[in-house]
């Protein structure tokens, strides 16, 4: 189906407003610091994604972080991973990610795929499978260890047959995960976890691709076609569909200009109410705060580019002597951009911050402030920094962190 002719045209400008103020960077917020707070950033974003490394703080702690200021590390934990009242689950959508519990049903498209394929890194074996399920139903929760053991035989990152069986039973649903204890999965079985409700959906390829728009969109207030793919990495196979599980979501077509300056535009969606606040003229303070290298508001690197021009990547993956900026590089949000980025480590109560690069002289004081909130956050009393790049500015920045004690 051809989208209807849009009649709102936004610029970069809108679109980066718009973007910060869905992912909850921009405007006052009625998110408490609490469970409470952290589990409804959770639904406005629909998704935060889990990363096995921890250095200031695990990824999905400072996603929160990051929109909610200095919420405890334990009310994080326990809005994610609540043993008795689980809002959350682990599922694939932009990668491992911690999902709202109510999208469980909007997933079956990916589970009948997994399904279909019969198989994804490994093969497990129906026998495996079988026994995992009976010492789930007669013992209860239990993580990969306790059901024998995660690793074979092999190199390290050789699965055993059992950490084989139930992984390939999460994805294809047959066992669900909504916590974890030790950063280790806890799996169940989804009759015991979820309502009803949502147990017993089943809806269609169309009905999940419609929902998943309307997530995404809420989530990033306006979107285009790459970014509804990209937000839950969906298979080319799906591309076709988008456009009409847009309007089924009842998103707004909008036209997009293009962000190099050219006259040309594209077509997109948006939220209408994130649409609606646009043309309102709401514009409200800014967030200041270092971002994880994993947070939803740079996943996209061409997205980031076109709407921050700034350039991000992952350097914990690549080899040391190729880091430009460092192993965990965080980027600096400050008045509706990102300015640079700190490099943090932790040598008792001090912050280190190894590398710091600014991408302009002024945003050495909204690093100063947030590289404090963030040392106060995980504990620390002091900050420390090593290098900062460029080197003249290093005395401007050494001076706005003294300044804030």
């Amino acid at each position: 189906m051809d989208a209807p002719a849009a009649e709102v045209t936004l610029s970069g400008d809108d679109v980066r407003r718009m973007t910060l103020r869905a992912q909850g960077f921009l405007g006052a917020t009625s998110w408490p610091r609490s469970p409470a707070g952290v589990t409804a950033m959770l639904r406005r974003v629909g998704a935060v994604q889990l990363d096995t490394i921890s250095v200031l703080a695990r990824s999905h702690e400072l996603v929160a972080y990051a929109r909610l200021g200095p919420v405890s590390r334990q009310a994080i934990e326990q809005a994610y991973w609540h043993a008795s009242r689980p809002a959350a689950f682990e599922y694939w959508a932009h990668a491992a990610c911690v999902l709202p519990l109510g999208q469980w049903p909007y997933f079956a498209f990916r589970r009948r795929a997994f399904r279909a394929r019969g198989v994804r890194w490994h093969q497990a074996t129906p026998e495996t499978c079988e026994k995992v399920l009976a010492r789930l139903r007669a013992e209860g929760p239990l993580t990969a260890t306790q059901l024998g053991g995660a690793k074979g035989g092999g190199p390290w990152w050789d699965w055993s047959d059992v950490k084989i069986a139930v992984e390939w039973l999460l994805d294809t649903g047959e066992v669900i995960c909504v916590r974890r204890t030790g950063w280790r999965r806890v799996y169940d079985l989804p009759e015991r976890v979820l309502p009803d409700e949502l147990l017993g959906a089943e809806p269609s390829d169309a009905e999940c691709l419609a929902h998943l728009a309307g997530v995404t969109a809420r989530a990033l207030g306006v979107v285009a076609q790459a970014d509804l793919t990209e937000y839950h990495r969906l298979n080319v196979q799906y591309a076709p569909l988008l456009a009409d599980a847009a309007l089924a979501a009842g998103l707004t077509p909008v036209a997009i200009e293009d962000p190099s300056g050219g006259s040309g535009s594209r077509p997109g969606w948006a939220d209408p109410a994130a649409l609606a606040e646009e043309a309102a003229g709401r514009r409200g303070r800014h967030r200041v705060t270092l971002l994880s290298p994993f947070d939803s508001l740079i996943w996209d690197r061409k997205r980031t580019r076109q709407m921050f021009g700034f350039t991000h990547a992952i350097e914990a993956y690549v080899p040391k002597p190729k880091r430009v900026h460092g192993y965990y590089a965080m980027p600096l949000l400050a008045g509706g951009r990102l300015a640079g980025r700190a490099d943090p480590a932790r040598d008792g109560t001090t912050l280190v911050a190894r590398q710091v690069s600014l991408d302009r002289a002024s945003a050495a004081e909204p690093m100063a402030q947030a590289l404090r909130e963030a040392a106060s956050w995980v504990g620390c009393d002091d900050v420390r920094l090593e290098r900062v790049e460029p080197a003249p500015w290093a005395p401007r920045l050494a001076a706005a962190l003294a300044e804030l004690g």
